[in-house]
């Protein structure tokens, strides 16, 4: 006769986090930053309003949490550990390397595209605005990375400088640029060939120059 192994404590804290979470990722996407009461997050995510406070104690910690359950995924995974990105440091082109990139930063930014702009768009909120900055602070570190690493191994465009091309990479892989093709139709298969062959033109030195 089989029996079904109990959960134990921290696996149900770890279960209702969670369920808070994405309850307040509906919330906020629904109602905005500001419009958003943490009563109707506990609502949302069947707990008591108690309980949500114990566990993230302010609306931007909450927020925080947010960015990232949406930044890590499932899995959990850092952004620089994702086995496509990844794969980007041992590519043999710098075409194939942000093809890879693409490809990885295109799943994390799905997830993450709508938190960021609600966080975007609380330009009177503070808190919310310090918990973008540094979400932001912290992508712009690992885009820096894969950018110095197309300047070692093949090169940048003349004239473009690595802070310029991590500036590029920010604004073209963000997430407004990822939403508004989006809601014209675009499907993530042909945004992530627009942008692999975009980023390309515009990073990488051209074919024949002198390194």
């Amino acid at each position: 006769m089989s029996t079904v192994k109990r959960k134990s404590r921290r696996e149900k804290a770890a279960e209702t986090r969670v369920r808070m979470v994405e309850a307040a990722l509906e919330v906020f996407g629904e109602n905005g930053y500001t419009g958003t009461r943490m009563a109707d997050i506990a609502t949302r995510a069947h707990v008591a309003v108690q309980t949500l406070y114990f566990t993230f104690h302010t609306k931007p910690e909450l927020l925080q949490a947010c960015y990232e359950h949406a930044v890590l995924g499932p899995e959990k995974v850092a952004p620089m550990a994702t086995p496509e990105i990844r794969a980007a440091f041992s590519a043999r082109s710098g075409r194939t390397a942000l093809r890879s990139f693409v490809e990885g930063n295109t799943r994390i930014v799905a997830r993450a595209a709508a938190i960021d702009e609600v966080a975007r768009a609380a330009s009177h909120e503070p808190e919310a605005l310090e918990v973008r900055r540094h979400s932001e602070q912290l992508r712009r570190d690992g885009y820096r990375s894969v950018v110095t690493h197309l300047q070692e191994r093949f090169g940048l465009r003349d004239g473009l400088d690595e802070e310029a091309a991590v500036d590029l990479m920010l604004t073209l892989a963000g997430g407004a640029t990822y939403l508004s093709l989006r809601s014209y139709g675009w499907s993530d298969a042909r945004y992530v060939e627009w942008l692999a062959d975009l980023l390309a033109t515009q990073l990488l030195r051209r074919p024949g120059r002198a390194t």
